[in-house]
């Protein structure tokens, strides 16, 4: 079954109690168990499982090819789980350009759990292999990444980490699984802010962890979240779900846009440089074409001649992009991300983040040129 159809009905079998085609939304906290707490229903409290969350784990492993999936309260939620079921004295390998709050959960929170971690070029495999440790449990790749959009190459990176025993995780966020699937490439885990793209209507907050083998993996994560807490709340699951509907369209939309606005971009002489890996002269753009399907997203970043003040002076004029955190609903937005993220970040000081949403991409590209003017 092609990506497309696959993202319409996973986990939309009709309703058995009413044969309702929309999923139900089972709101309730606690269920009745037996004497012996034998489940009845499958479930017991809603902290470890719940009916409607259960329908989108069963939809996020489909539309990977996954063995099982787990969701969170939040991406960051399921980006900890992770670290949290590593043992003491683990090392983990992070990109050099990296969500902001992996970045401090690596500085901030490893060492307190008696971990460490090495930020690396992930473009570059040997420095990838040199910066493996016999202690190495992990490589964390995002890619594209934030706000850089470099490109990794899952399947080589992963296959390095298979070679010292290390778990291959990949930040699917800005591809999502419409353009990438990280399994199919290697990677063991593939993590989403259901947040972005997945949700896509910028009304929930949620995170996931998909699997491509069940096992102690999968096990560690599902008892960090549900002994920690991360837990999503069953309606935020069932938007996520509701949003999984539309999500093939969305995408193809966003990048199509995406790609026109990155190439009209180039051509403007306040702009210093465009991150896009649609362009064929991004340095990463081979790799992405090759690991990538039907488009390269809708994030893009643009770095403005000027510095920090021109960047700001053209994020202020925009009419149509809304100067907001976050990315992958059907509103286009901006950001200067250096602003937003604060002291640990290592974004460009020049650097706007536009993420590209359903609006007709001749009026994006008008309204950035007459925001452009004013740089």
């Amino acid at each position: 079954m092609r990506f497309e159809t696959l993202a319409v009905h996973a986990g939309g079998e009709p309703d058995p109690a009413t044969a309702a085609l929309a999923p139900p939304i089972h709101l309730s906290t606690t269920f009745e168990h037996g004497p012996a707490s034998e489940k009845l229903g499958g479930h017991i409290y809603v902290r470890s499982s719940n009916p409607t969350q259960d329908r989108l784990e069963q939809a996020l492993a489909a539309l990977h090819g996954a063995a099982a999936a787990l969701h969170f309260a939040s991406g960051v939620a399921a980006a900890s789980a992770v670290f949290q079921s590593l043992p003491p004295g683990s090392h983990s390998l992070i990109p050099r350009d990296v969500y902001y709050q992996v970045r401090v959960l690596a500085s901030d929170y490893l060492p307190r759990w008696g971990q460490s971690a090495t930020a690396v070029d992930m473009t570059d495999l040997a420095a990838v292999r040199a910066a493996l440790r016999p202690e190495t449990r992990l490589v964390w790749v995002e890619t594209p990444s934030n706000p850089l959009l470099d490109v990794t190459d899952i399947a080589a990176v992963a296959g390095l980490a298979r070679e010292r025993g290390a778990l291959t995780v990949v930040d699917d966020t800005f591809a999502t699984p419409a353009l990438q699937n990280p399994l199919e490439l290697g990677a063991d885990v593939a993590m989403h802010a259901t947040t972005k793209g997945l949700g896509g209507h910028s009304d929930v907050q949620g995170g996931a962890l998909v699997f491509r083998q069940a096992g102690e993996r999968l096990e560690a994560a599902r008892h960090a979240r549900e002994i920690l807490g991360a837990v999503a709340s069953p309606f935020n699951s069932w938007l996520v779900l509701r949003g999984l509907r539309t999500l093939a369209v969305r995408v193809e939309r966003q990048s199509r846009s995406a790609l026109r606005v990155a190439r009209a971009l180039t051509a403007h002489a306040a702009v210093a440089a465009v991150h896009y890996p649609g362009l064929e002269s991004h340095p990463g753009h081979a790799v992405a074409a090759r690991q990538m399907r039907g488009g390269f997203g809708g994030l893009l970043s643009v770095r403005v001649r000027g510095g920090r003040e021109a960047a700001l002076r053209v994020a202020g004029a925009l009419r149509l992009f809304v100067n907001a955190t976050s990315l992958g609903g059907t509103e286009s937005l901006v950001e200067h991300r250096r602003s937003a993220e604060g002291a640990a970040s290592t974004a460009p000081d020049d650097l706007l983040r536009l993420s590209i949403g359903l609006e007709h991409e001749q009026d994006l590209i008008d309204d950035l040129a007459q925001a452009l003017a004013l740089a």
